[in-house]
């Protein structure tokens, strides 16, 4: 049976990080500060695995919110980083253009803040014909009741709610896919609390 066209695979879709920045995490409080970093690390090493089209984008660099942080800049740091002036990456030409370039229509969005720029850009997104999905617990906002309203706004307006750990096993969904198999399982291992324990014990523990 062919692959649903409602599922992520590794050849439709691209990932967009908006102001993953130590300025505006300060203020995030509807997630633990580390949940979300390890949570955005694992949906960029999901991305760098899977080969997916990656779009970075900051703002106010040089204001409040400074560089990309350095975990994610560790991971992706030869990929260029559109800085923008405006909260909306679809309202920046050259943050729009790289959008554009990646070929992809549905897009996975993380970054902060929920109540703000990633809000803004999802429904943009949505209006430009786009298919977003939130990368829920990828995505922080200055309150848990702004995060929740701003996710409700978006999937009212048609974005699909989704999480980090979603989107590892949706874009590996067949465990003898073995070209992606060891990055996948070291991700959930990595960065999937219980879940990835388990999986190693059981490489480690169980008999094969």
């Amino acid at each position: 049976m062919p692959a649903s066209a409602n599922l992520l695979t590794p050849e439709n879709c691209a990932l967009v990080l908006i102001d993953q920045q130590a300025g505006l995490a300060f203020g995030v409080q509807s997630i633990d500060k580390q949940t979300l970093l390890n949570n955005s690390l694992a949906l960029v090493r999901t991305a760098k695995a899977f080969d997916i089209p990656v779009v970075i984008s900051t703002s106010a660099t040089k204001v409040y919110s400074g560089p990309l942080l350095p975990a994610l800049h560790a991971e992706l740091a030869e990929h260029p980083v559109v800085d923008r002036r405006s909260m909306n990456v679809f309202e920046d030409e050259a943050a729009f253009a790289a959008i554009q370039a990646t070929g992809r229509k549905k897009l996975l969005f993380s970054g902060m803040l929920t109540e703000a720029c990633i809000s803004f850009a999802v429904l943009s997104a949505q209006e430009a014909g786009f298919e977003s999905y939130v990368v829920a617990d990828a995505c922080g906002g200055l309150t848990a009741t702004g995060h929740d309203m701003a996710l409700r706004r978006m999937q009212d307006h048609g974005a699909f709610m989704t999480s980090w750990l979603q989107v590892v096993l949706e874009l590996q969904r067949d465990w003898t896919r073995k070209a992606t198999y060891d990055a996948a399982r070291a991700i959930v291992e990595a960065n999937g609390g219980g879940y990835g324990i388990g999986l190693n014990y059981a490489r480690d523990m169980l008999p094969h």
